[in-house]
């Protein structure tokens, strides 16, 4: 998987990627007509069952919450951090740090005094909950990242008061989950991190242009326009074998897409352009298109 590392801050007029030839012009129409066709249907899913793990509750404008925090092996777990490598990480870079999380639709459940209330299931990896339940820190920085997930997703506007019930490790029935079952580099992405104490941006980012064509029969490349930025300082990158996603610094840019190509993650590279201010990235293919 490329990521922020692969970024190189400069490249040279001799290291271009070629120039666009009429015929390249053709295979980029083509990968666009075969974009548009993937973004029509729903990618393969595979239904898991989330574990019960801890319930929180809180409240908004409807009446009383409950987020049931559980885990599952099938989800993919965080980066392999530290706490004070994470914390260095988020003091230099919010965007850079992300945590894997599957949110469930809301279901109607009464509490302890047969009131109607609004439960919702989050799910992250079984081995990540285990570390989490011996850190506050962890513990903390979930909690605060699936309730933002929640708000964004289904427009919530959740009291940032709450608490952790005793001796109920969730309210109601937790249901199946559908998760991708193909490759992909995140099962649910909630954009920037936001730690309690940082405020939330104003406005929402924006979604550069993306050009792709085949520069080779198994070589897909990506150029992504960024004009407001010199460098590569805060961008993150990450290619899975079908998807490509970037985060600009100060959430100025966000890009998501599914590419209908199977991807070397591994061998892909990346490096800023900054004449042009451009990101241009190459993705070597597993498979050639026919």
């Amino acid at each position: 998987m490329a990521d922020s590392k692969l970024l190189v801050p400069e490249l040279n007029d001799a290291e271009t990627m070629g120039a666009e030839t009429s015929r390249f012009e053709e295979l980029l129409l083509q990968a666009s007509k075969e974009l548009q066709q993937a973004q029509t249907s729903r990618p393969e899913s595979t239904q898991i069952q989330p574990q019960p793990g801890f319930c929180i509750k809180t409240n908004s404008a409807e009446g009383k919450v409950f987020i049931n925090i559980c885990h599952s092996p099938s989800i993919p777990p965080p980066a392999d951090l530290t706490e004070d490598e994470l914390l260095q990480m988020l003091e230099e870079d919010q965007a850079g740090f992300r945590i894997p999380m599957s949110l469930g639709e809301p279901h109607a459940e009464m509490d302890a005094k047969g009131q109607g209330c609004t439960a919702y299931d989050v799910a992250v990896n079984s081995d990540f909950f285990r570390r989490m339940q011996n850190s506050d820190f962890l513990r903390e920085l979930v909690i605060t990242i699936a309730r933002e997930g929640l708000e964004d997703k289904y427009g919530l506007q959740l009291n940032p008061e709450w608490r952790i019930l005793k001796n109920r490790p969730f309210l109601g029935s937790i249901s199946q989950q559908n998760i991708r079952s193909q490759q992909r580099p995140r099962i649910q992405e909630l954009g920037n991190l936001y730690m309690p104490s940082s405020p939330r941006p104003e406005a929402c980012p924006e979604k550069p242009h993306l050009s792709l064509w085949l520069e080779a029969p198994d070589l897909l490349l990506a150029e992504i326009d960024l004009p407001k930025l010199d460098g590569a300082l805060g961008l993150s990158l990450e290619v899975g074998e079908n998807r490509l996603v970037m985060g600009g610094p100060q959430q100025l840019y966000h890009l998501d897409t599914y590419i209908p190509l199977r991807i070397n993650c591994d061998e892909s590279k990346a490096a800023f352009h900054q004449k042009r201010k451009q990101l241009m990235v190459a993705m070597p293919l597993l498979s050639v298109p026919s």
